[in-house]
């Protein structure tokens, strides 16, 4: 879907969104703690949204920019962001991945990108939430901080498939257990309207996704960082070390 047509802006314009779209609503501890300590690991949770066709797709993709993009912020702490991505999963199938990961990498934080297999699929809205629900419960119980990201928008696609309930679902999953939300959906559909990504015309060309991509990691990073100081003023008001 995010082989579309050129970049309409300046590479750094291109990543601009309106102000409030992302930002961190909820402290981010986890985060916080393992900064401290110089040592981040971050698990992607997702789909095949968060992966790149072709050979250097792994590192293109929006996990390898956010790598790189905190550890340029966060100098002397060892960062890794590792990916664990499966085309047309489900919720359910990615809750279900949940105990293997966190025994696996301990992560501080997972970002979990989901909803679009699911509306593809016509699963019950009401499903999905006890899914989204039941795993960042898990998540949060096994140590980790959550950021849930919802799905990508595409003009080409809007009428067919049905998210927003979807959409909604996420949300309030997120307002619930009081975990950070990226509204992808939201950022893409700005992007569209302001003509800064076109997209609505296909390509195969992949420079697009890439650039698209780029800008997802350095959003992603800037809401964890700003998760990450909400953490140190919370702690800062009620005196704690």
């Amino acid at each position: 879907m995010l082989l579309a047509g050129p970049v309409l802006a300046e590479p750094e314009a291109a990543c601009q969104v309106p102000d409030g779209l992302v930002q961190a609503d909820f402290a981010m501890p986890r985060v916080a703690d393992a900064i401290a300590a110089k040592t981040l690991e971050i698990a992607v949770l997702g789909s095949a949204s968060s992966a790149l066709a072709g050979p250097a797709g792994a590192g293109k993709a929006y996990p390898g920019p956010l790598e790189a993009a905190l550890k340029a912020a966060l100098p002397g702490v060892t960062v890794t962001v590792s990916t664990f991505a499966k085309p047309k999963q489900s919720a359910a199938e990615m809750q279900a991945a949940i105990p293997a990961i966190l025994a696996d990498k301990k992560p501080a934080l997972v970002i979990w990108q989901s909803g679009t297999a699911d509306a593809i699929r016509g699963v019950d809205p009401e499903d999905f939430r006890i899914a989204l629900e039941e795993g960042t419960e898990a998540l949060q119980k096994g140590g980790a901080d959550v950021m849930l990201m919802n799905m990508q928008f595409s003009p080409r696609t809007e009428s067919m498939i049905a998210v927003n309930a979807y959409a909604d679902a996420m949300r309030f999953v997120a307002l619930q257990h009081s975990v950070n939300l990226f509204d992808r959906f939201a950022v893409m559909k700005h992007w569209n309207e302001a003509g800064i990504f076109d997209l609505t015309t296909v390509t195969k060309k992949m420079d697009m996704a890439e650039r698209v991509h780029a800008c997802f990691g350095k959003l992603l990073a800037r809401l964890i960082l700003d998760g990450v100081a909400l953490t140190r003023e919370e702690r800062k008001a009620n005196d704690r070390p």
